[in-house]
């Protein structure tokens, strides 16, 4: 009797895991929009699919009725997981993305476009490969959740500043923005929009949109030092 009462409940278990699989899958490919080549969306999947199995065992309906609702937060941070792993962001690596930032934000604000890795070499005086390197590692750090992307010293910015003076801080960078920076910001991180879903409404380039989500993410970590 309480192995066929096991048995029932890894098999609804099990098909609790299938049913949320899209979700998982849409969950990957948005994520996957805003990342390099080289992360596989098939890997994302992979790491998302493993998690979701894992919640699907210990998923309990009595203290949650909601299963996606439960595992939503925590598949997705799976995921972010894995990105943490495959590039951790030296302080080297920040000078040096921080330096390519500025370089292309002032080239698009002439040509409208990013420059080439051989362009920001030549004015660095770097190996083009470590350029590009560094420009992989920034698109996969910027998909980070805030709170990694101000991260200073290895301590993380929650330990040196209360949140709500965090949120403040962040408001009175985004006061001194246009009413379309303010825009995209609220577009990226409150309404969950990608890049390219912002780049479709605004008329505006995924590559202009990034380097606004760059700019607000340099002042707020300057304001806090």
């Amino acid at each position: 009797m309480v192995e066929g009462y096991d048995a029932h409940i890894r098999h609804y278990q099990d098909e609790m895991a299938v049913k949320y699989l899209p979700a998982v899958k849409a969950m990957a490919y948005r994520l996957k929009e805003r990342l390099p080549r080289s992360v596989e969306f098939d890997d994302l999947v992979s790491i998302g699919a493993e998690e979701l199995i894992k919640l699907a065992r210990r998923y309990d309906r009595e203290q949650n009725d909601s299963f996606w609702g439960y595992a939503k937060s925590r598949v997705y941070g799976s995921m972010l997981d894995y990105l943490r792993s495959l590039d951790i962001v030296s302080r080297a690596n920040r000078k040096l993305i921080k330096q390519i930032d500025e370089i292309i934000s002032q080239y698009m604000d002439e040509y409208g476009v990013e420059p080439e890795n051989a362009y920001i070499a030549e004015i660095l005086q770097e190996d083009e490969q470590k350029i590009k390197d560094a420009r992989r590692v920034a698109a996969i750090y910027n998909v980070m959740p805030l709170h990694d992307q101000l991260e200073s010293n290895e301590k993380d910015a929650f330990s040196t500043i209360e949140q709500e003076e965090l949120i403040e801080k962040i408001m009175d960078v985004l006061k001194t923005m246009s009413e379309r920076d303010q825009m995209i910001i609220q577009m990226y991180y409150f309404e969950e929009l990608t890049y390219k879903e912002i780049s479709e409404i605004l008329d505006i380039t995924p590559s202009r949109i990034s380097q606004v989500h760059k700019r607000v993410i340099t002042k707020v970590r300057d304001s806090i030092g």
